[in-house]
């Protein structure tokens, strides 16, 4: 199993928690939630039982609904259905893929109350209104979210911990890598876009370093979520099949922004409210909103119509946006990892940047300034983050991003200018190695997992 990040935060819920609440690991399919669950079953409870809701016959439903007034009954019936001895307080019961049986979701209250064990429930679309509509949830639920690898835990996976350590402590110092180093890095970094952080792709990768087959891998994902908005996407499922679709050719202009009548000629952004909230919930894209008056609370002057959606996976984006197949596959990554390829490479590094973000935590916020201001500005991220010039007090963080080793500075110059105290640490995220410049920090593209 790779390691992950939030393994440590259920560490922490287990300690902390000690029987009190119950932990739901949300996120999209295929990022990992079932194995790093069960693999913490393992290793830090004297047992465990895993229910996977997705094997569990309409039988095993209807007796656990039986039970439910019975808990004596109850854990009985299940230690010996999976044929495991339950130790109080040493036990661990995981509902995986809740979202089938919202009613076991429900039932959480009442394990929790009665104490003995311990309880992770890992779902996908948990909270879509089917799944939610006849159930009350459980106040005793805490939640976490779990992302792709991001390219931290690429690099674990690559073999590569003393890099990434490196290059925190680089950034800590406020230091460039050796030039051999900064190389070995960005070399991973491009390896990272291509790959992106599905499990199945970059253990694909890692085995072999085939990228073939960890672009195959992408495919069958891909396909999954394109057969879930199918099922689950119900009345919205063709517009949110269209967003999807055309997130690749979106990212590929110049600003970004989903523009909807590029979508469909007659279509405006309510029509696609619901598409865009359906495709967060499922955890399948970042979407980042913009953020018209800019300050310590970004979501306070967001418009949620004006929004750049990116894909949750860079790494399912480059599947999505190269469309060779068998034998000109591997060639087109290797000009995409040589700079050869003819293709927005800027799509991909903002989005693989966007996706270290939202790894950090942050909710993607971005500015643009209106359609008549005579000082065209556009900012690709805002964040929040301590700023040391104001006694480590939070300012905006600007961010801009950069593909390629020559660029300009001027929304950044502009930003800075029209909002002044607000503004704290401005970052700039390139090729190049660590640098300060006029007043701004330059970050290799590798950096971001810093912020």
């Amino acid at each position: 199993m790779f390691k992950r990040k939030l393994y440590q935060q259920l560490l922490d819920w287990k300690k902390r928690s000690n029987g009190s609440s119950a932990m739901l690991v949300e996120g999209a399919r295929r990022v990992g939630k079932s194995t790093i669950v069960e693999e913490f079953g393992q290793s830090e409870y004297r047992s465990y039982v895993l229910v996977d809701f997705t094997l569990a016959s309409d039988e095993f439903k209807q007796t656990f609904l039986d039970m439910r007034t019975d808990l004596d009954g109850f854990f009985l019936y299940l230690s010996a259905a999976y044929g495991v001895r339950l130790y109080p307080r040493e036990s661990l019961i995981i509902f995986d893929e809740v979202q089938l049986f919202p009613k076991a979701r429900e039932f959480i209250k009442h394990l929790v109350a009665d104490g003995r064990y311990d309880y992770i429930e890992t779902g996908s679309l948990v909270s879509l209104k089917q799944n939610v509509a006849d159930i009350l949830i459980p106040s005793e639920e805490e939640s976490l979210d779990m992302h792709p690898m991001d390219f931290e835990e690429f690099l674990w996976a690559m073999g590569q911990e003393p890099l990434a350590e490196f290059i925190r402590s680089s950034f800590a110092r406020r230091e460039a890598l050796p030039d051999e180093l900064h190389r070995k890095a960005m070399r991973f970094w491009r390896e990272y876009m291509l790959v992106g952080g599905m499990p199945q792709a970059v253990d694909a990768y890692v085995k072999g370093r085939d990228l073939a087959e960890a672009d195959r891998q992408k495919r069958l994902v891909l396909k999954l979520y394109r057969e879930d908005i199918e099922k689950y996407g119900g009345l919205a499922a063709k517009r949110i099949q269209a967003v999807f679709d055309a997130i690749p050719g979106q990212l590929s202009k110049h600003e970004k922004r989903l523009v909807y009548t590029q979508i469909d000629e007659d279509s405006r952004a309510r029509d696609y409210a619901t598409a865009l909230a359906w495709m967060k919930e499922a955890a399948t894209v970042n979407l980042c909103t913009l953020s018209e008056d800019p300050s310590l609370g970004l979501a306070l002057s967001e418009d949620e119509t004006k929004v750049k959606c990116y894909m949750a996976d860079t790494g399912l984006l480059s599947s999505m946006a190269f469309s060779g197949t068998g034998d000109a596959m591997p060639q087109v990554y290797r000009q995409v990892l040589l700079g050869d390829a003819v293709v927005n490479e800027g799509m991909l590094t903002e989005n693989a940047v966007g996706q270290q973000l939202v790894a950090n935590g942050y909710d993607l916020h971005f500015y643009s300034s209106p359609s008549k201001d005579k000082d065209k500005m556009e900012i690709d991220f805002l964040i929040v983050r301590p700023f040391e010039d104001a006694a480590m007090k939070p300012r905006i963080s600007p961010i801009e991003v950069k593909s390629g080793k020559r660029y300009a500075t001027a929304s950044l110059d502009k930003f800075k200018a029209r909002f002044g105290s607000r503004i704290g640490t401005c970052y700039i995220i390139h090729p190049l190695p660590y640098a300060e410049r006029d007043g701004y920090r330059l970050l290799p593209l590798y950096m971001t997992i810093c912020l």
